[in-house]
């Protein structure tokens, strides 16, 4: 029982990822691969900071506002500079991995006996519940500051610059900065996971950010699905599929390793199911490959 809760806390420490990639990739219809950079950047300051015994709130500061940073340049060299934005996110998260290892000083900080954001301070319930009870309010409060964002006159902003760039320009809106700042805000959601994760798993590793964009993305994908399994489509679901698509893809790759496969298939495992959710759309409007 506990793998699974593990699984559940770890997908729900993800969350903010999905919902990084969501920004990017759903509303703006960019391929940000600075997500691996950003989020090793959350969890190097945060092993950094907590390591030398500052509070978690100032690693929590600093994670996010370094996050939206990183976002925010690749924004710019994508719109100011017209490089690719593919290669844009190339650019940033190569030179995030030099930043990672200047920040840590190390390519691994432990951080199992450091005070962190999951240390309890309630004695009536758990370790586990207890870290499922923080993870759940960061969580909660990450959906509702999103969503009220993407409903005020700046949110229909920005997500009317990812559907009509050349609409909103007629309209007097600057659709380059939309861009910037949704990369930033973007960003600073996915080095809050990385903010998250290095505490609840005891570490923070230059390579922990290798691939992550994956496990963002099939957040998205999973939740798209259920989505269209419900018959749903609003910013409020949206937000929420990403949630449970977080968690059910934890579980799944939790059960793919409950059945005795070799761990170092994992990376394998996770492409297969993303391809999976991804090309579910193409079977079953085509039916066959060819």
């Amino acid at each position: 029982m506990n793998f699974y809760l593990t699984a559940v806390l770890l997908g729900l420490c993800l969350t903010s990822l999905g919902l990084g990639l969501y920004i990017s990739m759903r509303i703006f219809s960019i391929p940000d691969i600075t997500t691996d950079g950003s989020y090793t950047l959350g969890a190097a300051i945060t092993g950094a900071l907590l390591s030398q015994q500052y509070p978690f709130v100032l690693a929590l500061v600093i994670t996010i506002l370094s996050g939206a940073f990183a976002g925010i340049l690749t924004g710019i060299i994508h719109t100011r500079l017209k490089v690719n934005a593919l290669l844009s996110g190339i650019l940033v998260m190569t030179a995030l991995y030099s930043i990672n290892l200047l920040i840590m000083g190390k390519s691994n900080i432990p951080l199992v006996a450091v005070n962190s954001i999951f240390t309890p301070i309630l004695t009536f319930v758990s370790v586990e519940i207890y870290q499922l009870l923080i993870v759940l309010l960061v969580v909660a409060i990450v959906c509702i500051g999103l969503y009220w964002l993407l409903k005020t006159d700046f949110g229909i902003a920005m997500r009317a610059s990812g559907n009509n760039e050349i609409m909103v320009q007629a309209q007097g809106i600057n659709a380059s900065r939309m861009k910037i700042i949704g990369l930033g805000i973007s960003n600073s959601l996915v080095a809050l996971s990385g903010f998250l994760v290095a505490q609840l798993q005891g570490f923070a590793d230059i390579n922990m950010g290798i691939g992550i964009v994956i496990l963002g993305l099939g957040a998205v994908m999973i939740g798209e699905t259920l989505l269209q399994l419900l018959g749903k489509k609003s910013i409020l679901s949206s937000i929420l599929a990403v949630v449970a698509g977080s968690i059910v893809f934890r579980l799944i790759l939790a059960f793919t390793l409950s059945l005795g496969i070799n761990p170092n298939l994992l990376k394998l495992i996770t492409s297969l199911i993303v391809l999976l959710f991804v090309a579910a759309p193409s079977f079953r409007n085509k039916g066959k490959l060819l």
